[in-house]
Parts: structure tokens; C-alpha cells; sequence
């Protein structure tokens, strides 16, 4: 991505972050809420996140553009940019959890639907002893990857609360800045 060398050029190229992000976003919606995509959705969760990063870092150019010297209405287009990525982001760790939540769902009860069948088995007698420890030791091995998903899973909310946080004690700054201006 090559250094924009103004401010329209920045404001473009947000856009155009912007329009792609939406694209991408309608296209992964359909996808969680269908759960019925093929292997090219599954680059839909790197594409966006790529994306996102690349979104902030234009907002992050215009914020030095806007802090260098750039006018009000600059720092109004600003604000609007830092909402659209805030709200993206939200936007987007909510359909991926909710991903990830119906993957989890599937997969307990599959492990349900083991744990019956390798009961049955037992039950009838038709299984071995070797084989319900080894079905067991696979419906562990799921387990633990579950947990893995939910721990990283809380590592993005945590990483989404402290952009969020940050993103407060900019606009508190800004209060603050325009609050000492004014006569009280």
C-alpha cells in the first residue's frame, strides 16, 4: 500500500476500505447465518480482518494528517472514519462469535451423538474396550480444542474492549479540549 500524499487521497482510500469491508461483511453474514458455505468462505474471516487492519491504518494517517494542522472538517471526517471502522469491527467479532458458537454447538453434539453410539455399543456389546477408550480420548481431544477456541475467543473481546477504551479516552480528550475553551 503505497503512502497517500493527501488528504483526499486518504479519504479514497477509506473509502474504498470501506466499500470492500462492506462487500465482504454481507458475504460472511450470509455465510453465518446460512453455515452452508464452501472452502473459499473459510478466507472470508482473514480477508476481513486484513482489511480492518489495513481501514486502521488510514484512520490512523488521517489522524496524523488532522493533528498535523487539518481543519475542523477534517477532524469531522475523522470522526466519521473512526466510527465506521468501530462500528466494522463490533460488527465483525459478532458474526464471529456467533460462527464459532454454531461450530461449538455442532460439534457438542456430535460429541453427544458419539458418546451415545459408543454407549450403545458397550451396551450391546459389539465394540471393544480399546475402541470406547480410544472414542473417548478423541471426544477429549475435541474438548480441549473447544476450550482453545473460547480462550481465544475472550483474547479478541478483550482486544475489542481496549480499542473501544482507547477510543473513549480520544473523544473524553477531545470533551475535555473543547469544555476548557469554552466559558463556563
Amino acid at each position: 500500500m503505497d503512502p497517500p500524499t493527501s488528504w483526499d487521497s486518504l479519504r479514497k482510500q477509506a473509502r474504498k476500505l470501506e466499500a470492500q469491508l462492506d462487500e465482504q461483511m454481507h458475504i460472511y453474514r450470509k455465510f453465518v447465518s446460512n453455515k452452508t458455505g464452501n472452502a473459499n468462505d473459510n478466507d472470508l474471516e482473514p480477508n476481513i480482518d486484513q482489511l480492518l487492519k489495513q481501514l486502521q491504518q488510514v484512520n490512523s494517517q488521517m489522524q496524523a494528517w488532522v493533528s498535523s494542522g487539518g481543519s475542523e472538517i477534517f477532524s469531522h471526517t475523522l470522526t466519521r472514519h473512526q466510527e465506521i471502522l468501530q462500528d466494522l469491527f463490533q460488527e465483525f467479532n459478532r458474526l464471529r462469535s456467533s460462527y464459532r458458537a454454531k461450530k461449538e454447538h455442532a460439534s457438542l453434539l456430535e460429541d453427544f451423538r458419539e458418546f451415545d453410539r459408543t454407549r450403545f455399543d458397550l451396551e450391546d456389546g459389539s465394540g471393544s474396550h480399546e475402541q470406547a477408550l480410544l472414542n473417548e480420548r478423541a471426544s477429549l481431544h475435541r474438548s480441549t480444542g473447544q476450550m482453545d477456541g473460547v480462550i481465544s475467543q475472550a483474547q479478541e473481546t478483550i482486544k475489542t474492549l481496549m480499542f473501544q477504551r482507547s477510543t473513549f479516552g480520544g473523544i473524553n480528550s477531545k470533551l475535555s479540549n473543547v469544555s476548557s475553551r469554552l466559558p463556563t
